[in-house]
């Protein structure tokens, strides 16, 4: 046998072996050995003594998820994990490198205070600094508040801190309930995708984020095109076929959806997100020559032609009809569906686990803890400890 071979086949019994031992390692670790892989899995800083007893005692009494939620009590969980869990939601390059803002304080506060998760695409909520936390008022033009609670490395885990308000509530607001979608209306979200462009890109960030599904996973080719806008060509390069076989697979779905936003702007000059009642913004008719036979936008409707065909595995089971107004009604949509239940597990799950679902068991587990979450009142809480403790061995 030749020697590289040889090594190889060394190396490989090893690593078997190595493989081997922290299974067996791992299927007979006792209460104190899980109770400190949940803590690390969760917040990421090493546990007292005494949480780590009270969390063991817990765990040989069979309730391991008793012992991830007292955890979850370690302010490290809100501070850091569930920060992190967020911010990528806020930026076009899904950064976890990016300041504070309304946005991921938002989901913060929802985790924390155990809110239905559902409600963070349509409820009219915002989580702020309390006048204890920070002397610089919340603003609709700037980010400040936020850059100062980050700054002072205020503890959001105290509810003294962090409170709940409604966004149509604070001062200066341009939103009525009734326009109000939970981050989708936060300055920080309309900063990142309602400035400039078409706003095309809320509805994509939002399905991308909230339903780990982008445009070309949606690509249906049989979906009607009668909402496709002006603005795209039904010949690009002077081939009508590119139309009928690409563009339209995707535009048809996702420009049904994004007339949702027609009211909704950031200004950049005053650095606020604009609400236009009744008027549509002038960017959704930019460029109407380019097919002016295409779908002019005249208020904020929409129709999702996603529910049927291919994308009906996606679950659309929710409070929604398939059609409605405004960003509200939209996050009803989406947000109730099974894709949402199972793209909140997938993204814990790589967060806690540090790596994506794969493998049967994986993928079963984020079906159950997606059934799980759904029935328990869309508890985040609960989709972080019962991934928590799938992970714990793996």
């Amino acid at each position: 046998m030749q020697p590289a071979k040889q090594n190889y086949l060394r190396i490989l019994s090893i690593v078997i072996a190595l493989s081997c031992t922290m299974a067996a390692s791992l299927s007979y670790a006792g209460p104190r050995e899980q109770a400190r892989r949940i803590h690390d899995r969760l917040v990421g800083v090493p546990p007292s003594d005494a949480v780590i007893d009270s969390m063991a005692a817990k765990i040989s009494g069979g309730n391991g998820i008793g012992a991830a939620f007292e955890a979850m009590e370690n302010p490290a969980f809100y501070n850091t994990t569930v920060r992190e869990f967020a911010s990528p939601w806020t930026n076009r390059e899904r950064s976890v490198y990016v300041d504070m803002n309304d946005s991921v304080a938002t989901v913060i506060g929802m985790i924390r205070d155990d809110v239905p998760f559902d409600q963070v695409l349509y409820e009219d909520i915002v989580y702020v600094g309390s006048a204890g936390a920070t002397n610089i008022a919340y603003s609709q033009t700037n980010n400040d508040h936020y850059l100062d609670l980050q700054t002072n490395r205020v503890d959001l885990s105290d509810a003294a801190n962090l409170t709940r308000q409604l966004q149509s509530s604070l001062p200066g607001s341009p939103l009525g309930i009734d326009q109000t979608a939970g981050i989708m209306t936060t300055r920080g979200f309309s900063e990142a995708y309602y400035v400039a462009g078409t706003n095309r890109a809320a509805l994509r960030f939002a399905t991308l984020n909230f339903m780990c599904m982008d445009m070309e996973d949606f690509s249906d080719i049989t979906a009607h095109p009668d909402r496709i806008r002006q603005d795209v060509t039904r010949s690009p390069g002077g081939d009508s076929t590119i139309f009928l076989n690409d563009c339209l697979s995707c535009h048809a779905g996702l420009d049904g959806l994004a007339g949702a936003f027609a009211y909704y702007d950031f200004n950049e000059e005053t650095g606020q997100l604009e609400y236009t009642a009744g008027s549509v913004q002038p960017k959704f008719l930019n460029d109407a020559g380019t097919f002016r036979y295409g779908y002019e936008t005249v208020d904020d409707s929409w129709v999702n032609y996603w529910r049927t065909g291919p994308n009906a595995f996606v679950g659309w089971n929710g409070l929604g009809s398939g059609e409605g107004t405004g960003v509200k009604n939209l996050g009803m949509e989406l947000s109730q569906t099974r894709q949402f239940a199972k793209c909140q597990v997938k993204q814990v799950f790589e967060k806690v686990c540090y790596r994506t679902p794969n493998g049967q068991a994986d993928m079963q587990a984020v079906e159950n803890i997606a059934t799980s979450f759904e029935a328990n009142n869309r508890s985040m809480k609960q989709v972080f400890a019962e991934t928590a403790l799938h992970c714990m061995g793996n």
